[in-house]
């Protein structure tokens, strides 16, 4: 802000834009068997942390959502958060 008007937005969404695992992290939400794509993937072991991590991150928000309940929340997404949990922990 300068003298009450807007002047620049600073826009952190994208922060990890450029890791890999950021990408990476889909495979334990979306695969039911993450383990090949890691196997054929052949990443090293900091990248694979990291994208549990945040994998861990997306399916903490999934159940939230999901027993958010309505009106805000999506009570289909709870399931497949506690499925990408699981896959997580395997």
């Amino acid at each position: 802000m300068r003298d009450g008007t807007l002047t620049g937005i600073l826009d952190f969404g994208e922060l990890c834009a450029g890791d890999p695992a950021t990408d990476l992290a889909a495979a334990w939400v979306l695969l039911p068997d993450p383990t090949r794509f890691f196997t054929a993937y052949a990443t090293d072991d900091a990248t694979f942390r990291r994208a549990r991590g945040w994998a861990l991150l997306t399916a903490s928000r999934l159940i939230a959502i999901g027993e958010a309940g309505p009106p805000g929340g999506k009570p289909s997404w709870a399931p497949a958060g506690r499925a990408a949990l699981a896959r997580i922990r395997a």
